[in-house]
Parts: C-alpha cells; sequence; structure tokens
C-alpha cells in the first residue's frame, strides 16, 4: 500500500483525488493540504484521516511515501524541492514553475536526493493520442515529414489568471510543445512564432496574445505546426495529424454523443466536448496510474522533469520569436 498526500485540492487536485479514492488499488490517500476550506470539506468527504492547512504536515510525515502537487503554480518548486528532501516520490502538476532558473534548481535538488519525479503532462495519456504515438513507433506511417496540432479552447480565462500565467506559449502551447517532442522523438532546433489579440483585445492590452501559431523544427528533419486559440464557439477542439512517408493518421474531436440527425437539410452530429476536463477524464487517471506502477516496478517516469524543461525551453523561444519577428534558434545537446 502505498501512503500518499496530495497539496493542493482545487480543480486538479479534486479530480486525483476522487481517482485514488474510487479508480486505484494499492494507494491510500492520507492526507491532504488545502488552504482554503472547501477543498478541506471536499477531502472530508473522500475520508481522508489528516486534512490541514499545513503543507508541512504532508510532506514531513514518516508515514507517507509519495506526494501529488495540485497547488497554485507558483509553489509547485518550493514544495517539489521539499518533498525531494524529505525523500518523498514526487507527482507534480505542470509547470513546475514559470521561471527557467527555478526550474533548474528544483530538478537539481530532485537529482541530488534521487526521488522519483513525474510531471503531469496528462495529454501523452490519452488514448487516442496514445495510439497515434504506437502508429509511429510500429513504423505504419513510414518516415515522418510533419506533424500539425490545433488546440483551441471554447473560452479565456480570466484576466486575473492571464496577467500571472506566463503568457498564451508557457501556459497553453505548452502541452503542445511536449506532445510533439512526444510524437517526433527528436529534439528541437528552431522556433518561429507569431500571434495576436484580435479577438480579445483586453488580452493584448496586458501583452499577451489570444492566437498563436509557431513553427517548430526539428533535429531529425521533421517539422511541426501548432495553432492555439483562446476560444471557439463551439467548444473544446483537440486535434492533430502525423504524415508520413507511408500513410498519415489524425485525431478528431470526441463528441459529447455519437449520435447522429439526419434531415432534409443533412447530417447533424453532437457537439464539441466543453473543455479539458471532460476531454481529458481518462488521461487524468491514466496518468496517476502510470506514475504509481512506476514506483511499484521501480521503473523510469514516463514523463520526466527534463521533458518539463524542454518544453519550458520550446515556449520561451517561441515568446522571444514572437516579439522579435525572427526564427529563434534553441542550443541542443
Amino acid at each position: 500500500m502505498i501512503k500518499t498526500g496530495i497539496i493542493g485540492i482545487g480543480r486538479m487536485g479534486r479530480i486525483h483525488l476522487e481517482n485514488l479514492c474510487t479508480q486505484l488499488s494499492g494507494v491510500e490517500v492520507l492526507a491532504v493540504m488545502n488552504q482554503g476550506k472547501e477543498g478541506q470539506q471536499f477531502a472530508e468527504k473522500w475520508g481522508v484521516p489528516i486534512i490541514t492547512d499545513d503543507a508541512d504536515l504532508v510532506i514531513k510525515n514518516p508515514d507517507i511515501d509519495a506526494v501529488i502537487i495540485s497547488s497554485s503554480t507558483p509553489f509547485h518548486a518550493d514544495y517539489a524541492i521539499a518533498a525531494a528532501k524529505e525523500g518523498k516520490a514526487i507527482f507534480c502538476e505542470k509547470p513546475l514553475d514559470l521561471h527557467l532558473g527555478k526550474v533548474k534548481e528544483a530538478l537539481d535538488i530532485i537529482e541530488q536526493h534521487k526521488v522519483p519525479f513525474m510531471l503531469a503532462f496528462n495529454q501523452r495519456f490519452d488514448p487516442h493520442f496514445n495510439e497515434v504515438k504506437e502508429f509511429i513507433n510500429s513504423g505504419k506511417l513510414g518516415d515522418l515529414n510533419a506533424v500539425h496540432i490545433i488546440s483551441r479552447d471554447p473560452a479565456p480565462p480570466p484576466l486575473h489568471y492571464l496577467q500571472s500565467s506566463g503568457g498564451l506559449f508557457l501556459d497553453m502551447t505548452i502541452h503542445d510543445f511536449d506532445m510533439a517532442r512526444h510524437l517526433i522523438g527528436s529534439e528541437v532546433m528552431e522556433v518561429f512564432a507569431k500571434g495576436s489579440s484580435r479577438n480579445y483585445p483586453e488580452i493584448g492590452r496586458i501583452g499577451d496574445i489570444d492566437t498563436g501559431y509557431v513553427w517548430l523544427t526539428f533535429e531529425n528533419g521533421v517539422t511541426a505546426m501548432i495553432e492555439n486559440c483562446r476560444a471557439t464557439n463551439y467548444g473544446y477542439d483537440q486535434r492533430l495529424e502525423v504524415f508520413g512517408t507511408k500513410g498519415m493518421i489524425k485525431t478528431e474531436n470526441p463528441l459529447k454523443t455519437t449520435n447522429q440527425y439526419l434531415d432534409a437539410q443533412g447530417v447533424h452530429l453532437s457537439r464539441n466536448q466543453d473543455f479539458f476536463m471532460d476531454r481529458y477524464t481518462s488521461s487524468y487517471l491514466l496518468e496517476l496510474k502510470a506514475f504509481f506502477n512506476a514506483l511499484v516496478h521501480h521503473m523510469p517516469m514516463p514523463v520526466t522533469g527534463m521533458d518539463g524543461l524542454k518544453a519550458m525551453e520550446i515556449a520561451i523561444a517561441a515568446e522571444k520569436s514572437r516579439l522579435e519577428n525572427r526564427p529563434v534558434r534553441l542550443r541542443t545537446q
């Protein structure tokens, strides 16, 4: 039985707590930390023995083997550092931090203490995208030529969130940067990005964009095109296409239902799902299963801190490219 503590019972923390209590065997949630009463009451509902507003009571608890960090982003790195020093396995929501120096500091400390660490790029575990990766690995697509990723949210977050989010590329596109690296299996060599705030001028006034386009050139010659937008009028839009010398595979949006209505005007399908909470329900569970499976079997974590660092470096280069209107080359190792 792996005894686990959760730090932060907001939107993601609630998903993880419920999954741990209902979907995973061999795991016990021993303690939960949350500053607000609402999150604490949610933990009470699931019968968590220790509920506190002090993170140290989770991190320093000698009975806890693993810590899940789903607090506000500015606290991720500090909690991860503290947990590493206590010898805990760590599952952390992305990003580890919004500042590259802080991320490197945290990863160095985690490495020094040799604790298992997994960053929560949940989209890697989506069954649709995972099948695309399997097609690539099987060789059915031949040599890869290009990847095209589309990611559009149904509506932008509040301005107060955007002001501290790190910008579109660090907050939203970073998932797509990780997915491109994951699918292509190479490192990004050059980034070129464009963006605008035509849809929401107020987002532009805080120095951010609501729509972005990024071209990535990889060391192995494959290119990736990523499209992002903060808002649609048709729901959550998550698609990708991989084109190779032997064929192409693409992922369309799963709809709310599979029903089709036919009339004189044609065939009418259901609407897109509302947001990531609906679209990625299974991936949130599967990423936790992967984390605990790696712990039990002493396997490498399927998503590492270095994956997060690489995606962050791409995001920073994309913002630099947008602001300077030029391609930006990345230093590769």
